[in-house]
């Protein structure tokens, strides 16, 4: 901007004008949140709904969702909030460092382990079908992050326990279903029991716009490609940091503790007590292969 048009602005008022529509996008954005992702909310009553269409594996890619492993936990030194290795099967520190807690055999180490373990998450390419409290959302392509809970239901759809239920595909444009997600508080936790498909039927009847919503689809291998995870020394020296090992690092306020069941925090922000979460069968596996090893 040459310093003659920053002169007329100032004169017409129309930079204060822009400035101040920058706030309330930011604002609106809850602080510059990636535009990328959806996800539901609760209402006034503490309720949360919305209708969404898990969608096909993006443009030369094979699956419908990555999986991805993090940690979360908080020690003397702050909190511990990254991405694991171990999600593109390498080594990693906090499994390394959970490893030898686990097999020393104390009963205190192994509540430790538990509270830092590994979190499961899901990520597919979703299309808003409705959004009560976003309806600017509906008809829009969006990453979707998900616990293991909403992908137990989408395996069950798939593979129905009873023969009476016909198996359906509900990433499938045409034989695919809606998914209605439900959501109520229950010991402090989101929890999304509730949630089901709806009976199959095309998304659109229109297959060129179809075709046009799968080529707005995000990529998902981008999620676990190896520029999405630090190193193994850069991870092992925050962990030390977090474990009190060495002077801590001002806090880190630019990521978001996400859990299986999302939490409701009160008073202090304090953490809550963990509950029976839906990743609990993958903690329970990952815990025997710590004592196999």
């Amino acid at each position: 901007m040459s310093f003659d048009k920053l002169r007329k602005q100032s004169k017409l008022g129309s930079l204060t004008d822009r400035l101040v529509k920058e706030v309330e996008k930011m604002n609106s954005s809850s602080g510059g949140a990636d535009e990328r992702f959806w996800k539901a909310e609760l209402d006034k009553t503490g309720v949360g709904s919305a209708v969404v269409r898990f969608l096909p594996a993006p443009d030369g890619e094979e699956l419908p969702w990555v999986k991805v492993y993090s940690h979360a936990f908080q020690g003397p030194g702050g909190w511990f909030i990254e991405n694991s290795l171990t999600t593109n099967g390498g080594k990693d520190p906090v499994s390394d460092y959970n490893r030898q807690l686990w097999n020393s055999g104390n009963d205190a180490d192994k509540d430790t382990v538990r509270k830092q373990k590994r979190k499961l998450s899901y990520y597919s390419n979703v299309y808003v079908v409705k959004d009560p409290l976003h309806p600017e959302n509906e008809g829009r392509v969006f990453l979707f992050k998900y616990g293991k809970k909403i992908f137990d239901k989408v395996l069950e759809a798939m593979q129905p326990e009873f023969d009476d239920e016909t198996p359906i595909n509900p990433f499938d444009f045409w034989q695919g279903a809606n998914f209605k997600l439900k959501i109520v508080k229950k010991d402090g936790f989101w929890n999304y029991d509730k949630s089901e498909f709806d009976k199959v039927v095309p998304l659109l009847d229109d297959d060129d716009a179809l075709e046009a919503l799968w080529k707005k689809q995000y990529s998902l291998s981008a999620i676990t490609a190896p520029d999405q995870f630090k190193s193994y020394e850069d991870l092992e020296r925050r962990l030390k940091t977090v474990l009190g090992q060495k002077p801590a690092q001002a806090p880190r306020l630019d990521e978001e503790v996400v859990t299986e069941e999302e939490p409701v925090l009160t008073g202090g922000g304090a953490s809550p007590t963990p509950s029976a979460s839906s990743d609990e069968d993958d903690a329970l596996s990952y815990f025997q292969k710590l004592a196999d090893s």
